[in-house]
């Protein structure tokens, strides 16, 4: 058997390895921060990309039986992301994958043994992607949804209820406009115009709709606005998710508000949105991101009317950019083996020992990184 020395430095010489292509990455991020102004943002269908990630965990203070989760690829579309391999170097006594049945999260699940000093593990997560944008003035027939699917993507959730104060300001929001298209644009706007970036918000925020609606308050990070997009949607019977993932790769559009600027990525987590249109089948979308381009793009707090907001504006409706790593579209996420409460969403490494979970927001409380390559060969 393999001894714990022996496993970290296998892990170790893996983290090296997926450096190297980190080299080629802040190179072009350099290159990229060295150009003028950034090409106004316009994604079409682009090439396929493959990326890896490599996630490292380490847990700084263990007490008793010590557990980790952290988030895989499970989201699949054929059109724009497909998940690849994922394999592991860890010193846990039991390390697998499993998927949370009810919200279809997966996830390695790690668990050491009581007594284990330096629990660690090395995850490296392959995926290929591309930009991806729908033509909405050419409709389609594309393949319709399962009776499951539309279920699943038109109900309510924890913390995205499509009833009450959602469904009231759903239906102002579009008021006599007919179409999904027509009311999915409405909602988007709407979004665009009436929410804003809170760049104090923790993490990406935790995307209590209800209470932000409640409050007046419609400030927030990108788990909060494009859940707010999404049970909007959802209040008007449309099929809508929200899509749980990474930057990985500066934007090629030199924007630097839509990107990983660093091929360290521990921070980078981004939720996307996907509507059904009936047309068109699964449409990307990104209000929140074009509130973070008025907020964060150089040299910041751009007006509406800015050319590179309006770009950004037109372009994430209906298309985005391939340089992101998609997890899951889960809510409500159950921690296979632990018995607290469900999560809403699954983005962020998770981990628990006898003092209760540790702070997936406070890296350093329990030591997570995350490092992000284009794999070129």
């Amino acid at each position: 058997m393999t001894n714990r020395r022996d496993i970290l430095k296998a892990g170790l010489a893996l983290g090296a390895a997926a450096a190297l292509p980190g080299a080629a990455f802040a190179q072009a991020a350099a290159q990229s921060a060295a150009g003028a102004a950034p090409t106004l943002f316009a994604p079409k269908v682009g090439r396929w990309r493959s990326y890896q990630i490599v996630t490292t965990v380490e847990i700084l203070k263990p007490e008793g039986q010590v557990q980790a989760w952290l988030p895989v690829a499970s989201f699949s579309n054929p059109d724009w992301f497909k998940p690849g391999e994922n394999t592991w170097q860890t010193n846990a006594a039991s390390a697998k994958l499993v998927r949370d049945a009810s919200s279809g999260a997966d996830m390695l699940h790690l668990v050491w043994a009581e007594g284990e000093k330096a629990p660690k593990v090395e995850l490296t997560s392959k995926a290929t992607s591309r930009d991806w944008a729908v033509d909405l003035t050419k409709p389609r027939t594309p393949s319709p949804l399962s009776a499951d699917e539309r279920q699943r993507n038109t109900a309510a959730t924890d913390l995205i209820p499509t009833g009450g104060i959602v469904k009231e300001t759903s239906d102002k929001i579009v008021g006599t406009t007919s179409g999904d298209v027509e009311k999915v644009r409405a909602i988007f706007e709407w979004i665009v115009e009436n929410t804003y970036r809170n760049a104090a918000t923790r993490g990406c925020g935790i995307g209590d709709i209800a209470a932000m609606l409640k409050s007046g308050d419609l400030g927030g990070k990108c788990a909060d606005l494009n859940a707010l997009f999404v049970g909007l949607v959802r209040a008007q019977g449309i099929p809508a998710r929200d899509v749980y993932g990474l930057r990985v790769v500066p934007s090629q559009f030199g924007y630097k508000s839509l990107g990983a600027n660093s091929d360290v990525v521990t921070k980078a987590q981004h939720c996307r949105a996907e509507v059904h249109l009936s047309q068109f089948g699964w449409v990307p979308m990104d209000p929140a991101d074009v509130r973070k381009v008025v907020l964060e793009e150089p040299p910041g707090k751009l007006a509406l009317d800015d050319p590179k907001v309006v770009a950004a504006r037109k372009g994430l409706f209906g298309g985005w950019e391939g340089n992101w790593f998609a997890y899951n579209t889960a809510h409500d996420v159950v921690l296979p083996g632990h018995k607290g409460p469900h999560l809403p969403f699954l983005m962020y490494p998770q981990a628990v020992t006898a003092m209760g979970m540790l702070d997936c927001l406070d890296p350093d409380s329990f030591r997570y990184s995350i490092r992000a390559a284009e794999i070129t060969a």
